[in-house]
């Protein structure tokens, strides 16, 4: 499948900041379930966009922009050829071996409570792919998706205990439940693209599990698949925050907000329109 892809975000601020530098991570990497056609990045400031990687193999641009600055828009935009691999992750640039990918972070703690719901889940599943197969159901059957209900910085656990949240959150208890049952998990940052609309208000979220033979395997809770030719991803991490789209300081200003415009549609091409 054929994947066209706009992000753009504005930062505004009421009291104008004498500068800002922002990381970003937002440009997606080849492997067997992506390819990427064509991919840009625009800031409408005079800056100097510089190119790395960052501990994950992630491509991070990084700029500063100096001001006064009302508002700083940063936007990405490209063509991504999809591929249904069944959820497994492979071909891909892997930095470190999967037991880095035990490691606790605050967003992903497992509490009590959550490993007490890991264990339960799992019991009587055989094989690491059904245990994390019953977790991604009871997952997506326990939680509701609720736009408002969490934040940023809002933890597993504190998902967990309210019942609701957002793809963040998802992912962020399916990695702490396959910790909690020894299974190594990571976060990734994405796209999907919907049946309802191409419109969206955010980027998306999901995780992927190692599983022995296999090897990673994506698991996305909040649709309760694994993902498909309708998944693009830009990052892998810990968690949401070292794998976060946007990240920055500024220098002065006040009265900061933000808008997110996301749009991920179908690209038909000629030959296939014909056909139609």
């Amino acid at each position: 499948m054929r994947i066209r892809i706009r992000h753009e975000t504005t930062y505004r601020y009421l009291e104008p900041a004498k500068s800002a530098i922002q990381h970003l991570r937002l440009t997606p990497r080849n492997f067997d379930s992506q390819h990427i056609k064509e991919w840009r990045i625009d800031v409408d400031r005079d800056c100097r966009l510089i190119c790395g990687e960052d501990a994950f193999g992630n491509v991070v641009h990084r700029f500063t922009a100096e001001g006064p600055l009302d508002s700083i828009t940063t936007m990405v935009e490209g063509d991504i050829t999809t591929f249904d691999t069944a959820g497994v992750s492979s071909g891909g640039l892997e930095r470190f071996p999967p037991a880095l990918y035990l490691r606790e972070t605050p967003l992903t703690a497992a509490s009590p409570e959550i490993a007490n719901f890991a264990r339960e889940t799992t019991v009587g599943e055989s094989g690491r792919l059904s245990q994390l197969h019953a977790l991604l159901s009871a997952i997506h059957e326990k939680m509701t998706f609720d736009a408002d209900a969490t934040h940023a910085a809002t933890t597993a656990a504190e998902a967990f205990a309210a019942g609701k949240g957002v793809c963040q959150d998802f992912a962020h208890l399916f990695i702490a439940c396959a910790r909690a049952i020894g299974a190594p998990a990571r976060y990734v940052s994405g796209y999907y693209l919907r049946t309802d609309s191409d419109e969206q208000v955010a980027g998306h979220a999901w995780a992927e599990s190692f599983v022995d033979d296999l090897g990673w395997v994506g698991f996305d809770p909040a649709h309760s698949v694994s993902p498909s030719e309708r998944h693009v991803r830009l990052a892998v991490a810990l968690d949401y925050l070292s794998a976060e789209p946007i990240r920055g300081a500024r220098a002065g200003g006040a009265g900061e907000t933000i808008e997110v415009k996301v749009r991920v549609a179908p690209t038909w091409t000629q030959s296939q329109s014909q056909s139609q």
